[in-house]
């Protein structure tokens, strides 16, 4: 509206005189012009020599286009010649081009200059080439009431309705062309289309590609089935209009079927008709396809080309799309255009080849393409993406016509990279530069990523307040990015901030709550997540899957049951279980809150177990340590025919390790191998910790060494499997050759060679390593770190110094530290020190069984059996369990559990008395009643002694597998000194090895030797 304002205060006026050779009366007539009149947007027309005496340009609510009316009273004469000129010019002006006839279309109105004198009728009136030269039918042109400038038409219609006026072919081609250029209301040009038989090709085609330009796709179709019952064959101009139609509505059957009827009418090898054939069978996928048509056309233009490479680049294959390109430049005859360069610029930044985006800059530059504003927005994009920021930034500068786009290009670029000093650079650069290009919801958006990354809150309130002052905050993207940039920024204080943002939106969306709601449970605070979720129902909106994965993943890390099943109840309710996402969020959030039995209920429940259902499954089994429920899930997937893929290759592979089931570790492995998993540093570190974790340290040694790229977590995992095994000087020598071989350890590698020293008894050794991971390795020493070198003191007795160390550290100690040199000060027999350790960790830890259990076996090891009982009544009144003992071994590929104490087979028990006896005799072994903490007698702790689950299972592997077979055990709990002695005994009275891992580390027993030296 303000444009055409502007053109009444007299803009126009200037081009008209000199144009028009208007006369000084004619000046002054359209001098009339007043402002007061062009604010209520009324202004007078002359009709030789005369004023229209009421012209009133008004807003239409219908249609929305300037309306004009004029008076149907006038009844003059004019000079139609000049009027046509001048109102052409007008619209011209206004911005209101509609186009000119081509030999089978209409050109682009943008750069295409209209005729002034004989395109008024054909523009407004729908007149012929001739400029309408029928008087009867320009003086109708007047008697128009109240249309839109777009809508003269339709009163034109209304006046031309009788038959007549249908029976002339120059009208109905201008009806067709206008109503099809989207100006006409669909219900007032149904009547000349009822009479196909009266179009000839040429009508038909202008009604087909009107309905193309203006996205009419279904009308397109449905006008070209009512044009082939006619006896008119389809043209060139006709099939490519068609094809766009069928590739706009999705309909593939549609398209191959106007690629038949192409065949059969002879046009296959039309260029225009190809080129419309590679577009639409790339925009379905069907690539293949476009390459056919594209190799078999005789003919090609520069669109072809341009067609084929967008494919090759919308489709992802990004290789031939370059290959494509290079092919078209070093051929000859076409010179590539911008369309060109900027289809393969993109791909260049998606596959950061930035040498072929450098040639293509250089190609820009010889072909004059390099000033296109398109050109330079797209090599800015590509050398971003390539991150080649300088060149990004010096295209920037260079660039004298950029604008908003070039800006969010290189902003984009500095805030991906964390620059945030030079991401605000850039910004305050675009507006105060000469241009002044004034920032967009998309610059903001892009401005505020990197204020995602460093937290910073100041930042964030200065892009907020420039967005309140220039009305970019009422967006409702910027909106919720502000909530959420306030809520990683107002980390653990209250989100006061971005709760002001959210309350002061108008319109709230479903993201917006989705925002808040996702703020709150990053900042830890479940239960306002949950209150904001009750009252955004409670509203009327509808949460959908982001809200309720965002709400039950905090309800699955703090294990919150109650309201997780408030959730569910509420996607029951609502129907919503069938969504994948909702349902596998369910399924990780009852595995994590230990309840296997709702897990596979809901599991069964599931209609569409995808893959991703199964690797829910699994990997939380795994990860809760339910490995047989794991396994038995994994040949549940198997057997209903969806292939495992890296995910659940790598929790079956834990959960073999949790079991020491190498056999079924190896069958993982071989099945990895088949399905060429193995590339994935996932799979393949997996691997080699399955094998370490069974007792296979050759095994993972072996996977390791023809791995033809050895990442640092491969290196990591194959040193913590030196150290778990025992042997803490190959685990050293493992890291000093990673460092020749110019491979930086990192943190996770520090804790992986300190935990070897650790359960090497390597202590100086361990010591020493510490010291140079700042200075040497640049690595800061963090809790874990700290954790493993108070362990490994503790471990050697050396109690002041790890209290030294836990006093100087710049962290606070965690309960896992505390745990370890408690359990330090039991084997150590300080129990002062131990008294004070326990204190403190059931501080931290209320709630955990297992720092009970230590701190009753400190009290009952020195015989404080009133402690012991006080411990013990601590425990039960917080409704806290000891775990019960269970060891499992591996035997034909089926893995045996056993409890302690349970008596179920016979056999076993009496088969442990007869080697009880047989190493009693022969080494002088005598059971070590100090480990039954209890107050017993010495028979009944001997009898407990006999019921412990890795004895038990010793005993069954013994009378189930031969000689030559070595045994594996895996024990949840740590292995106590009897059975550590009495099993090493018996290794070698029955001359077998056994390995038994416990949840601390391997003991290989071999020929009466342990490969922990006895120390653990």
């Amino acid at each position: 509206m303000k444009t055409l304002a502007k053109c009444y205060f007299g803009v126009i006026e200037k081009d008209l005189v000199s144009k028009y050779s208007l006369s000084p009366r004619q000046v002054a007539i359209l001098g009339s012009i007043r402002a007061p009149h062009a604010q209520d947007f009324l202004f007078t027309i002359p009709i030789d020599g005369s004023l229209c005496p009421s012209c009133n340009v008004h807003r239409m609510d219908q249609w929305g286009d300037h309306a004009v009316h004029c008076s149907s009273e006038v009844g003059v004469k004019f000079r139609h010649n000049l009027m046509r000129d001048i109102l052409v010019d007008i619209c011209s002006k206004v911005g209101i081009m509609v186009r000119k006839e081509a030999p089978m279309g209409f050109l682009s109105e943008e750069g295409k200059e209209l005729r002034p004198a004989d395109l008024l009728l054909f523009n407004w009136l729908h007149g012929g080439e001739d400029g309408g030269d029928n008087p009867r039918e320009s003086m109708e042109m007047m008697h128009l009431h109240v249309v839109t400038l777009v809508e003269l038409s339709q009163s034109s219609h209304s006046f031309t309705r009788n038959p007549e006026w249908h029976r002339e072919l120059s009208y109905c081609n201008r009806h067709n062309s206008k109503a099809t250029d989207g100006a006409l209301n669909p219900l007032h040009h149904t009547e000349p289309l009822e009479k196909p038989e009266d179009k000839n090709l040429y009508q038909w085609n202008t009604l087909i590609s009107g309905y193309t330009r203006n996205g009419l796709w279904y009308d397109t179709i449905y006008t070209f089935s009512q044009f082939l019952l006619t006896d008119h064959l389809p043209d060139s101009f006709t099939l490519p209009c068609v094809i766009k139609a069928c590739a706009g509505v999705s309909s593939f059957v549609s398209g191959r079927v106007v690629h038949g009827m192409a065949v059969k009418v002879g046009l296959v090898s039309d260029v225009f008709v190809c080129n419309s054939l590679v577009a639409m069978y790339g925009k379905f996928g069907f690539v293949e396809d476009s390459v056919k048509v594209f190799d078999r056309m005789s003919e090609r233009n520069l669109v072809t080309w341009n067609s084929l490479i967008s494919v090759f680049s919308d489709n992802g294959f990004l290789g031939k799309c370059v290959d494509l390109f290079v092919e078209l430049v070093g051929g000859d005859g076409f010179v590539p255009d911008v369309a060109t360069l900027v289809t393969v610029l993109p791909v260049c930044g998606g596959e950061k080849e930035v040498s072929l985006g450098r040639m293509i800059h250089s190609v820009a530059v010889k072909l004059g393409l390099f000033r296109d504003l398109k050109v330079q927005n797209a090599l800015m994009d590509m050398y971003v993406k390539c991150g080649y920021m300088l060149e990004a930034e010096t295209l920037l500068d260079r660039n004298n016509n950029k604008n908003v786009v070039s800006w969010n290009s290189v902003i984009w670029g500095c805030s991906k990279e964390g620059e945030v000093e030079n991401t605000f650079e850039l910004l305050y650069k675009m507006q105060s530069g000469s241009d002044g290009v004034k920032p967009d919801q998309v610059t903001v958006l892009n401005v505020l990523k990197v204020c995602f990354h460093c937290s910073k809150l100041l930042k964030v309130k200065e892009l907020h307040g420039y967005s309140i002052r220039h009305g970019i905050e009422s967006d409702e993207l910027v909106a919720n990015s502000f909530i959420a940039a306030y809520a990683k920024c107002e980390c653990g204080s209250p989100l006061y901030l971005a709760e002001n943002v959210f309350y002061s939106m108008k319109n709230k969306t479903v993201s917006s709550w989705n925002a808040l709601i996702s703020g709150y449970t990053q900042n830890g605070d479940p239960l306002q997540a949950i209150d904001l979720y009750r009252k955004m129902t409670y509203l009327g909106f509808k949460p959908d899957w982001y809200t309720i994965g965002s709400l039950l993943l905090v309800c699955t890390e703090l294990k919150l049951l109650k309201y997780g099943k408030e959730i569910h109840g509420f996607v029951i309710r609502n129907g919503l279980e069938t969504d994948s996402h909702i349902g596998n969020s369910l399924l990780s959030f009852y595995i994590y809150c230990d309840k296997p039995l709702s897990t596979n209920i809901m599991f069964d429940g599931l209609k569409n177990k995808d893959l991703v259902s199964w690797n829910t499954m699994i990997a939380g089994y795994s990860q809760k340590r339910l490995p047989n429920e794991a396994l038995n899930s994994f040949r549940t997937m198997t057997y209903s025919g969806i292939q495992p893929k890296e995910i659940a290759t790598t929790s079956v592979l834990s959960a073999c390790s949790q079991l020491s089931a190498l056999r079924l570790g190896k069958s993982v492995h071989c099945y990895a191998l088949k399905k060429n998993l193995t590339n994935d540093i996932l799979v393949e570190s997996s691997i080699i910790d399955m094998y370490a974790k069974t007792g296979c340290i050759e095994a993972s040694r072996y996977v390791f060494d023809r791995t033809n790229k050895k990442h640092v977590e491969l290196w990591t995992v194959l040193i913590a499997a030196y150290g778990i095994n025992g042997q803490g000087k190959e685990a050293i020598e493992l890291f000093y050759e990673m460092q020749r071989l110019n491979m930086k350890p990192d943190h996770f590698t520090l804790i992986a060679i300190l935990m070897a020293c650790n359960h090497g008894g390597l202590v100086e050794e361990g010591l020493k390593l510490f010291d140079d991971m700042q200075p040497v390795h640049g690595v800061k020493p963090k809790l874990e770190h700290y954790a493993c070198l108070v362990d490994m003191l503790g471990r050697a007795g050396r109690f002041d110094d790890a209290i030294m160390l836990i006093v100087k550290m710049p962290q606070e100690p965690d309960a896992r530290m505390w745990s370890s040199l408690l359990s330090s000060c039991r084997v150590h027999g300080n129990i002062k020190l131990g008294k004070e350790v326990a204190e403190k960790l059931l501080q931290l830890e209320p709630n955990k069984a297992e720092n009970y259990v230590l701190s009753s076996n400190l009290f009952a090891s020195s015989g404080k059996w009133d402690d012991v009982r006080t411990i013990r009544q601590r425990m039960k009144k917080n409704g806290l369990k000891k775990q019960v003992g269970c060891s499992w071994i591996e035997i034909r590929g089926r893995v045996y559990d056993f409890v302690a104490g349970n008596k179920v087979i016979p056999d076993i028990h009496d088969m442990w008395q007869r080697l009880e006896q047989d190493i009693a005799t022969r080494y002088g072994y005598k059971p070590d009643t100090k480990c039954v903490l209890h107050e017993l007698t010495e028979d009944e702790k001997v009898d407990i002694l006999r019921g412990h689950s890795e004895k038990l299972a010793v005993c069954f592997g013994l009378l189930q597998t031969d000689r030559s077979v070595t045994l594996r055990i895996f024990k949840n709990l740590r292995i106590c000194e009897d059975c550590h002695n009495a099993i090493k005994l018996v290794s070698k009275a029955v001359d077998r090895e056994i390995i038994v891992r416990d949840n601390k580390r391997f003991h290989h027993f071999r020929d009466g030797h342990c490969s922990c030296g006895d120390y653990w």
